[in-house]
């Protein structure tokens, strides 16, 4: 499964001269830099967020020379950080922080705390905002890929919306880079519109596809069914209080849940973080079953799987749980047609696979021939997809906002865009196809600074 789980390197920075009355006082720089890291700790530290602090590479705990650079990075090494923000706390040094930078080889950000007000006699002590042009342009010139939070207070809601950002896009970041994705069963036959690249994919980006076998798969779920009839008859009884049911469906819930249990041991055996899988044909041959209503069940537990074998969209699902820390659950949401009334409104749906706990209040909630039918709940959406032409790859983000539309079966929103020809013309004009991922709130700004530190990925937008 993906993990959540963020580690951020504190570094604060001051300039390496002869102190002198003014902006380099050493004392100034090293007290606000102590002050910060303490304040960022102790405000910032969640279940999910922890610290790292110069503590120990030198007297003073805040890097200011090149001695520093193998201590500060042989310190966040063997703490294993996830990303390193540096704290501007003087003019800084723009040498030593593209050094880190570069032999870190993580999620970087750059910011200046406010500079101190003037004293009568006009002295400064910091100049903090001067520096961090001279620190972003030597990242630029070393090819150091960088994020920036705006010249404010530790205190100010800009610092606070800059860090959640930053700590959102390590986790993408920390996620991406090696994830394993796996390939249960085949691809549908006419769907020649998911095809990927796996060699590429794992020369660019490090990803690897697992491959699992249809065959090994069924013979487990065979088993499950076999084995846990207890855990397959409380699943029943969950999913049996949830929906109005139709008559097939009901003597098949159990069938229903085993997938539930299925695919968490093809997480777990297979060691990986998000699966593609055939669900609409191979399944349904092979035992009988449609695993729609289970993906439902598996998505609340934090599991991330595509339907239609469409590994890009699994992918692109996880990016979006990333974003968020996995405090949001992604879904699965296609282009299908648009609204009958609203040249802007378009329907986001697939048969059934999205989480139960993104209904909407007061909709009628059915399960027919073992898929959901329901409607999304209102909000905004984030609506993405990674996919590639030729070896170009590209992420497309847009957002969306739910609207009211006609009643329809399987899961759904209807969704109303600034400019839908703009996103038509985009989805046949390529990379992308109809499949689309979505999320509830705005994680567009988090994607694009994403794709900073992931080469051979462009951020795409459509224009409106």
């Amino acid at each position: 499964m993906l993990n959540y789980q963020v580690k951020i390197g504190l570094a604060p920075m001051r300039r390496d001269v002869t102190p002198r009355p003014g902006i380099f006082n050493w004392e100034k720089a090293e007290e606000r830099g102590h002050r910060i890291v303490k304040f960022i700790k102790e405000n910032f530290t969640t279940d999910k967020v922890t610290f790292v602090d110069l503590e120990g590479i030198n007297p003073v705990n805040v890097m200011y020379c090149e001695a520093d650079v193998p201590k500060v990075v042989e310190k966040f090494k063997a703490e294993k950080v996830d990303a390193v923000l540096v704290i501007n706390c003087n003019f800084g040094n723009e040498e030593i922080c593209a050094m880190v930078g570069r032999e870190l080889g993580k999620p970087l950000c750059i910011w200046a705390p406010i500079d101190d007000s003037f004293l009568p006699d006009g002295t400064r002590y910091t100049d903090s905002q001067c520096g961090i042009f001279g620190v972003s342009r030597q990242l630029q010139r070393m090819h150091v890929p960088f994020s920036f939070i705006k010249t404010c207070a530790v205190e100010d809601e800009a610092f606070a919306e800059g860090l959640k950002k930053f700590i959102s896009v390590s986790c993408m970041v920390k996620n991406f880079r090696g994830m394993r994705i796996a390939q249960v069963g085949m691809r549908p036959k006419p769907f020649c519109s998911v095809i990927f690249n796996e060699g590429e994919l794992m020369e660019k980006f490090g990803l690897q596809v697992v491959p699992v076998n249809l065959a090994v798969v069924i013979d487990k779920y065979n088993k499950i069914l076999a084995e846990n009839d207890a855990e397959l008859e409380e699943g029943a009884k969950l999913l049996l209080s949830r929906y109005e049911m139709d008559d097939l469906t009901p003597p098949l819930l159990k069938k229903v849940y085993a997938f539930v249990l299925l695919y968490q041991w093809v997480f777990e055996t297979y060691n990986v973080q998000a699966v593609s899988a055939e669900c609409w044909t191979a399944m349904q041959l092979g035992v009988g079953a449609m695993p729609c209503t289970a993906y439902s069940v598996l998505a609340d537990m934090g599991y991330i799987i595509s339907c239609e074998s469409d590994l890009h969209g699994a992918i692109t699902m996880a990016m979006l749980s990333c974003a968020t820390l996995g405090e949001k659950i992604p879904f699965f949401g296609e282009f299908t047609v648009r609204h009958p009334d609203d040249p802007n409104g378009e329907l986001l749906w697939h048969c059934g696979p999205f989480a139960y706990s993104l209904k909407k209040e007061g909709v009628p909630c059915k399960n027919v021939n073992m898929r959901q039918w329901f409607q999304v709940k209102d909000g905004e959406y984030t609506v993405a997809r990674m996919d590639q032409d030729n070896g170009k790859y590209t992420l497309l983000s847009g957002t969306c906002e739910t609207m009211d539309g006609p009643y329809t079966f399987g899961t759904y929103l209807w969704a109303k865009f600034n400019n839908l020809d703009a996103w038509e013309r985009k989805l046949v004009e390529g990379p992308y196809i109809h499949h689309m991922a979505e999320i509830e709130g705005d994680v567009t700004e988090e994607l694009k600074e994403f794709t900073k530190y992931v080469p051979f990925l462009t951020i795409d937008t459509v224009e409106a």
